[in-house]
């Protein structure tokens, strides 16, 4: 293994310059092959998968992949976050009504305590 330590850490770089612009999950896998639906990658080469998921051949060390999407992670609790697979886009709407986007920064007044009616009407 330690003949490997150069090409481990070039290979760690490419696969955070990969992924450096979506700061999401990643994993890593030693024993995944550089393969997807019947097409083989060489060293370097990355391939979406299904869910927003980028990958990236490491070969020989393995395969690494992340998410391509940007979650929220600061906004109100009666929020959600929905996420369109095929697009890979992220909405926030409100959880009582998910046709309604939601607000995550500024005034963001709970609905379904009326006080969404109360700032509409004043």
């Amino acid at each position: 293994m330690m003949g490997h330590w150069p090409l481990t850490v070039l290979l760690t770089s490419l696969l955070w310059v990969t992924c450096r612009t979506a700061p999401a999950e990643c994993h890593f896998s030693s024993q995944a092959l550089c393969e997807y639906e019947g097409r083989s990658y060489s060293l370097g080469e990355s391939w979406m998968e299904r869910g927003c998921v980028q990958c990236t051949c490491l070969h020989p060390i393995g395969v690494g992949c992340c998410e391509t999407i940007h979650r929220p992670v600061d906004f109100p609790a009666w929020c959600e976050v929905r996420v369109e697979t095929l697009t890979c886009t992220v909405r926030l709407v409100q959880s009582a009504d998910p046709r309604l986007p939601c607000v995550a920064h500024g005034n963001s007044l709970d609905p379904s305590h009326g006080a969404l009616d109360m700032q509409l009407a004043g």
